[in-house]
């Protein structure tokens, strides 16, 4: 029996782990950052799945201000909450701001949640970049549009490399800003990342 080149090559393919799978779209996964070295023994799965320092403060600072300013009637979800945004799709969101009713009523269980937060704010990214060429805007683009979609209010995301600020909403204008700009995050309760960094670090 003659091996055919195509045969060989199918034959050489590791088997992803699902363990690496960092978001599903429509049955399709987005990979963790680096997962290529996990498969070739350079890295254990958490190191891939870890955020920075700096990645980690920002997620706690912005957390602790909404805890300090936020009404009642909404809850904070953090630590990469999946949201199953349509069959076989699924976002991790880093912050998500939820009514607090509409997620009791769904219940507190072991499975992603199906309600659309308000909002949701992003930090940077773990995904993997390369069927995205590379390009970090192309995939925020892609999972924000994703999110509005779903029925999310506002979707507002920090990037670290630039401290560029991304504030979207469905059938408004998007916009690109600096961290030192004032962002109204929910309900006229607005942030400047840059300003509450330096009270924090002082």
């Amino acid at each position: 029996m003659v091996v055919t080149e195509k045969e060989r090559k199918s034959s050489k393919k590791k088997v992803i782990p699902k363990i690496l799978i960092y978001e599903m779209r429509y049955g399709k996964p987005i990979y963790y950052k680096d997962y290529e070295k996990v498969l070739n023994g350079e890295l254990n799965p958490e190191a891939v799945m870890a955020s920075t320092i700096l990645q980690s403060w920002i997620v706690a600072s912005i957390v602790e201000f909404l805890i300090k300013n936020l009404p009642k009637k909404y809850k904070i979800v953090t630590n990469e909450i999946g949201f199953q945004f349509a069959p076989r799709s699924w976002r991790n969101l880093d912050i998500a701001i939820f009514e607090k009713e509409k997620l009791l009523k769904e219940g507190l269980n072991n499975k992603y949640t199906k309600i659309p937060p308000q909002v949701v704010i992003e930090v940077d990214t773990k995904a993997d970049l390369k069927k995205y060429n590379g390009e970090i805007l192309s995939y925020i683009k892609e999972k924000t549009q994703d999110l509005l979609n779903a029925g999310v209010k506002r979707v507002v995301w920090y990037t670290t490399d630039d401290k560029k600020v991304l504030v979207a909403e469905k059938d408004k204008r998007w916009f690109i800003t600096n961290w030192n700009d004032e962002i109204e995050l929910i309900d006229d309760i607005k942030l400047n990342l840059e300003e509450l960094i330096k009270e924090e670090i002082r």
